[in-house]
């Protein structure tokens, strides 16, 4: 992981283009993810982490959200058809079901989607393909955070990307935003990484140990340091392409955030 400090956010759109532009010219047409947080010195970590369950089984999670599907698919009225807790218990005992992208499968990843958009905790890390959503996200509290900056990161997957069975490696897997789930996914313009490791069945571990491992087989990730005091200056930017809370969320309780923006500060 590379570390930027930038002095505003007009310094964060150059260091990002000069990137991009480095990245071209090596001959690496990469897509870029970003995800923002309102506060540096915060690790790169999930829900689920911050919860207190990081080297949690994925034949754990599982049956713990399958076990509380009833209550969901009966207060949404939606239904998600998931493989069985057997079926799957013995799918993640297995190197292929991650490596070769067959689990989780499209009804699994669509329910975490939905589950992570609503809190319930997830080893889903979320991440956007706007670096303007991501901006929105590290400035949107007005609480001054004890680093006094914000963060913003960018991730690309390198073209170089190997794992090798029995490696007992951690690695980060992207799982794409093609996925039929809440609509705030595609108002967020949302993507998704799990960090795991297989150990003789599939747990989820930290991305911040895959990334500290620099491995060029391994994946990119830049953290950009932006000063909080930007923070009024970058909301009324976001908020004049209609970038805010109410354009990202969609809800009574987002326009009222979006009010008080405006009106207050």
């Amino acid at each position: 992981m590379q570390t930027i400090n930038v002095r505003n956010w007009r310094g964060f759109e150059r260091k990002l283009t000069q990137i991009r532009k480095a990245e071209s010219a090596a001959g690496r047409e990469v897509e870029f993810l970003f995800r923002g947080q309102s506060n540096s010195k915060w690790p790169l970590s999930t829900t689920l982490e911050r919860w207190g369950h990081s080297t949690f089984l994925f034949s754990k999670y599982f049956k713990l959200i399958s076990t509380v599907k009833p209550q969901i698919e009966t207060f949404t009225g939606r239904t998600w058809g998931l493989k069985s807790i057997p079926e799957v218990e013995a799918l993640l005992c297995n190197w292929d079901a991650i490596s070769l992208r067959t689990f989780p499968d499209p009804e699994t990843y669509s329910y975490m989607v939905h589950l992570r958009h609503h809190g319930f905790p997830s080893p889903l890390l979320d991440w956007t393909l706007s670096p303007n959503v991501a901006g929105y996200f590290a400035f949107r509290s007005n609480v001054r955070p004890s680093s006094g900056k914000v963060a913003i990161y960018a991730y690309s997957e390198s073209p170089n990307r190997r794992h090798a069975s029995g490696s007992y490696k951690p690695f980060v897997r992207r799982f794409g935003r093609y996925v039929t789930t809440h609509k705030r996914h595609f108002l967020q313009q949302s993507d998704y990484t799990l960090s795991l490791i297989f150990d003789g069945a599939w747990r989820f571990t930290h991305h911040e140990e895959v990334f500290a491992q620099n491995d060029p087989a391994q994946d990119f990730l830049w953290k950009f340091n932006i000063p909080w005091s930007e923070r009024i200056e970058v909301l009324k930017l976001l908020d004049s392409y209609n970038l805010n809370a109410m354009s990202l969320f969609d809800s009574e309780e987002a326009l009222m955030q979006t009010m008080a923006l405006r009106e207050l500060e």
